[in-house]
C-alpha cells in the first residue's frame, strides 16, 4: 500500500520509536497520541491478561481524550486507533521496562545462554463506529552467551531502559548473540504486522 492512499486515518497510540518504524514500514501514514497512564497501577497474573489490559487501558484513555471526533460528520473516512502493549517473559517473571540501569544489567545478564518470550498485545479501535479487536501474541527467543562488554555497552548507552526486559535483539551489538527467534521480530518489537493488518481489516 502507497503512503498516503489509505481511505482511513490512523493514530497510534504509543511514543515507540520501533512502534512508529513498524507501522511506517507497512506504508501507512498516521499521528501519534498517548495515553499517560500509569501502567503499574494495572496487574494480571498472567502476561497475556496484562498486555491486553494494558492496551486496552491505553485506548480508553486515548478515545476519552479525542471525544472530539464523535461530534464530526458520521459519514466522514473510519478513524483506526492502534494501542499495543508488549512485556518479557523470563522463567516465572514478567518484566517491563527496567527501572534503573542495575536492573537492565541483571535482565540482560539472565538472557546470556538462556531463552525469554515476548508477549505483546494489539489492540485496534475504529473510533467512528465503536468496534474494538485485539489479540496477543508470542515470540520465543534463545540467546548465546553475550559477553559483559556487550552488556556493559547496551546498558551504558541507554537504550535498554526504554523497552520491556531491556530486550532489544535487533540493535547491533545485540543481533549476534540471538541464536533463534520463534515467531517474528517486529512481534519483538512491539507490533506485529500481519497482526495488525488483520485487525485493522476486521474493524473497517
Amino acid at each position: 500500500m502507497e503512503a498516503g492512499c489509505s481511505p482511513f486515518k490512523i493514530i497510534l497510540g504509543s511514543s515507540s520509536v520501533a512502534r512508529r518504524k513498524i507501522l511506517a514500514e507497512m506504508g501507512y501514514e498516521f499521528t501519534i497520541t498517548t495515553a499517560d497512564i500509569d501502567e503499574k497501577a494495572i496487574r494480571k497474573d498472567k502476561p497475556e491478561e496484562l498486555v491486553m489490559a494494558l492496551a486496552e487501558a491505553k485506548a480508553t484513555a486515548i478515545t476519552s481524550k479525542l471525544q472530539w471526533i464523535n461530534s464530526q460528520e458520521k459519514d466522514s473516512e473510519p478513524i483506526i486507533l492502534i494501542a499495543a502493549d508488549t512485556v518479557v517473559v523470563y522463567g516465572d517473571a514478567v518484566r517491563e521496562k527496567p527501572s534503573s540501569k542495575e536492573e537492565a544489567r541483571e535482565f540482560l545478564k539472565g538472557y546470556s545462554g538462556g531463552h525469554a518470550a515476548t508477549v505483546g498485545s494489539v489492540l485496534v479501535t475504529n473510533l467512528r463506529t465503536g468496534i474494538r479487536k485485539g489479540e496477543w501474541d508470542r515470540v520465543e527467543i534463545f540467546f548465546h552467551e553475550i559477553p559483559d562488554e556487550i552488556i556493559e555497552k547496551m546498558v551504558e548507552e541507554g537504550i535498554v531502559l526504554n523497552v520491556a526486559g531491556g530486550l532489544i535483539i535487533e540493535h547491533p551489538l545485540m543481533l549476534p548473540f540471538v541464536k533463534q527467534v520463534i515467531g517474528t521480530t517486529d512481534s519483538v518489537m512491539g507490533l506485529p504486522k500481519s497482526l495488525t493488518e488483520k485487525l485493522i481489516k476486521e474493524v473497517l
